[in-house]
Protein backbone atom coordinates (compact mmCIF):
# COMPACT_ATOMS: atom_id res chain seq x y z
CA UNK A 1 0.00 0.00 0.00
CA UNK A 2 1.21 3.67 -1.04
CA UNK A 3 1.35 6.37 1.82
CA UNK A 4 1.04 9.74 1.49
CA UNK A 5 0.60 12.40 4.24
CA UNK A 6 -0.96 15.87 5.02
CA UNK A 7 0.83 18.62 6.49
CA UNK A 8 0.00 21.86 7.86
CA UNK A 9 -0.91 24.09 10.25
CA UNK A 10 -4.36 23.71 12.13
CA UNK A 11 -6.90 25.76 10.33
CA UNK A 12 -4.64 25.48 6.83
CA UNK A 13 -7.25 23.63 5.63
CA UNK A 14 -5.76 19.77 5.47
CA UNK A 15 -8.95 17.91 6.44
CA UNK A 16 -11.50 20.51 3.56
CA UNK A 17 -8.51 19.36 0.82
CA UNK A 18 -8.48 15.81 1.44
CA UNK A 19 -12.50 15.54 1.51
CA UNK A 20 -11.85 17.34 -2.06
CA UNK A 21 -9.32 14.89 -3.10
CA UNK A 22 -10.88 11.61 -2.58
CA UNK A 23 -13.83 11.67 -5.05
CA UNK A 24 -10.74 12.25 -7.55
CA UNK A 25 -8.53 9.95 -6.45
CA UNK A 26 -11.14 7.67 -6.27
CA UNK A 27 -11.66 8.45 -10.06
CA UNK A 28 -8.70 7.12 -10.85
CA UNK A 29 -9.64 3.90 -9.90
CA UNK A 30 -7.41 3.85 -6.26
CA UNK A 31 -9.26 1.87 -3.41
CA UNK A 32 -8.21 4.82 -1.07
CA UNK A 33 -8.04 4.70 3.22
CA UNK A 34 -7.23 7.32 5.40
CA UNK A 35 -5.61 7.83 9.01
CA UNK A 36 -6.03 10.70 10.96
CA UNK A 37 -4.08 11.75 13.55
CA UNK A 38 -5.91 13.86 16.27
CA UNK A 39 -3.83 15.45 19.73
CA UNK A 40 -7.56 15.61 21.25
CA UNK A 41 -8.91 13.18 23.33
CA UNK A 42 -11.99 11.24 21.25
CA UNK A 43 -14.75 8.24 21.85
CA UNK A 44 -16.70 7.10 19.20
CA UNK A 45 -18.76 5.41 21.75
CA UNK A 46 -21.64 6.99 23.55
CA UNK A 47 -21.48 7.01 27.30
CA UNK A 48 -24.27 3.89 28.55
CA UNK A 49 -24.06 2.18 25.29
CA UNK A 50 -23.17 -1.76 26.20
CA UNK A 51 -19.96 -0.95 23.79
CA UNK A 52 -18.92 1.88 26.55
CA UNK A 53 -19.77 -0.43 29.51
CA UNK A 54 -17.88 -3.44 28.22
CA UNK A 55 -14.63 -0.87 27.50
CA UNK A 56 -15.18 0.46 30.80
CA UNK A 57 -15.54 -3.00 32.67
CA UNK A 58 -11.87 -3.82 31.14
CA UNK A 59 -12.32 -5.01 27.30
CA UNK A 60 -9.23 -4.62 25.49
CA UNK A 61 -11.02 -3.89 22.06
CA UNK A 62 -14.71 -3.73 21.28
CA UNK A 63 -15.74 -4.27 17.74
CA UNK A 64 -19.24 -2.76 16.93
CA UNK A 65 -20.65 -3.80 13.74
CA UNK A 66 -24.16 -2.88 11.62
CA UNK A 67 -25.36 -3.16 8.26
CA UNK A 68 -23.59 -0.62 7.09
CA UNK A 69 -19.99 -0.38 9.23
CA UNK A 70 -18.10 -1.96 11.12
CA UNK A 71 -15.65 0.03 13.53
CA UNK A 72 -12.95 -2.09 16.01
CA UNK A 73 -12.50 0.10 19.48
CA UNK A 74 -9.26 -0.41 20.74
CA UNK A 75 -8.42 0.77 24.26
CA UNK A 76 -4.38 1.72 24.84
CA UNK A 77 -4.64 2.20 28.65
CA UNK A 78 -1.16 1.69 29.82
CA UNK A 79 0.62 1.32 26.56
CA UNK A 80 2.11 3.69 24.23
CA UNK A 81 -0.46 5.23 20.96
CA UNK A 82 0.88 3.07 17.96
CA UNK A 83 2.79 4.15 15.03
CA UNK A 84 1.71 5.29 11.88
CA UNK A 85 3.37 2.05 10.50
CA UNK A 86 1.39 -0.36 13.18
CA UNK A 87 -2.01 2.09 11.90
CA UNK A 88 -1.41 1.55 8.41
CA UNK A 89 -1.10 -2.39 8.90
CA UNK A 90 -4.42 -2.74 10.43
CA UNK A 91 -5.84 -1.29 7.48
CA UNK A 92 -7.64 -3.58 4.97
CA UNK A 93 -5.76 -3.58 1.87
CA UNK A 94 -6.42 -0.35 -0.84
CA UNK A 95 -4.07 1.03 -3.16
CA UNK A 96 -3.28 4.19 -1.21
CA UNK A 97 -3.42 5.23 2.75
CA UNK A 98 -3.93 9.41 3.36
CA UNK A 99 -2.27 10.32 6.08
CA UNK A 100 -3.73 13.40 7.89
CA UNK A 101 -1.19 14.69 10.79
CA UNK A 102 1.45 12.23 11.88
CA UNK A 103 4.05 15.25 10.56
CA UNK A 104 7.13 14.20 11.30
CA UNK A 105 6.86 11.09 9.82
CA UNK A 106 9.13 10.15 6.79
CA UNK A 107 6.52 10.10 4.55
CA UNK A 108 5.98 12.02 0.99
CA UNK A 109 3.80 14.70 1.74
CA UNK A 110 1.81 17.64 0.87
CA UNK A 111 2.35 20.87 3.09
CA UNK A 112 -1.18 22.94 2.91
CA UNK A 113 -0.04 26.85 3.76
CA UNK A 114 -2.07 29.47 4.19
CA UNK A 115 -0.17 32.77 4.47
CA UNK A 116 -3.02 33.87 5.80
CA UNK A 117 -2.28 32.17 9.24
CA UNK A 118 0.85 33.80 9.87
CA UNK A 119 2.90 30.60 10.23
CA UNK A 120 6.31 29.51 8.64
CA UNK A 121 6.80 26.89 5.40
CA UNK A 122 7.43 23.64 7.09
CA UNK A 123 8.88 22.09 3.80
CA UNK A 124 12.37 24.11 4.30
CA UNK A 125 12.95 21.93 7.40
CA UNK A 126 10.75 18.71 6.13
CA UNK A 127 12.61 16.51 3.68
CA UNK A 128 9.56 14.64 2.84
CA UNK A 129 7.46 17.40 1.62
CA UNK A 130 7.34 17.19 -2.25
CA UNK A 131 5.10 19.97 -2.96
CA UNK A 132 2.75 22.54 -1.23
CA UNK A 133 -0.75 24.03 -1.87
CA UNK A 134 -1.20 27.09 -0.72
CA UNK A 135 -3.94 30.55 -1.52
CA UNK A 136 -0.63 32.42 -2.15
CA UNK A 137 1.85 33.14 -4.51
CA UNK A 138 4.99 32.35 -3.07
CA UNK A 139 7.84 31.45 -4.64
CA UNK A 140 9.65 28.41 -3.72
CA UNK A 141 12.31 24.99 -5.49
CA UNK A 142 8.66 22.62 -5.35
CA UNK A 143 5.59 21.80 -7.25
CA UNK A 144 3.55 25.08 -6.05
CA UNK A 145 -0.33 23.95 -6.46
CA UNK A 146 -3.03 26.06 -6.07
CA UNK A 147 -4.85 25.22 -2.55
CA UNK A 148 -8.25 25.69 -4.81
CA UNK A 149 -7.58 23.13 -8.07
CA UNK A 150 -7.93 19.68 -6.22
CA UNK A 151 -8.00 18.16 -9.55
CA UNK A 152 -4.46 19.25 -10.17
CA UNK A 153 -3.47 18.10 -6.92
CA UNK A 154 -5.44 15.17 -7.05
CA UNK A 155 -3.23 14.45 -10.72
CA UNK A 156 0.15 15.23 -8.71
CA UNK A 157 -0.89 12.63 -6.06
CA UNK A 158 -1.65 9.81 -8.68
CA UNK A 159 1.69 10.72 -10.25
CA UNK A 160 3.14 9.99 -7.28
CA UNK A 161 2.15 6.76 -5.86
CA UNK A 162 0.78 4.84 -9.11
CA UNK A 163 2.25 1.64 -9.41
Amino acid sequence: MKVFGFAGWSGSGKTTLIEQLLPQLVAYGLRVSLIKHTHHDFDLDQPGKDSWRHRQAGASEVLLSGGQRWALLHELREFPPPTLQELVSKLSPCDLVLVEGFKLEPIPKLEIHRVSLGKPLLHPNDPNIVAVATDSRITISLPLFDLNQAETIAAFIYSQVQP
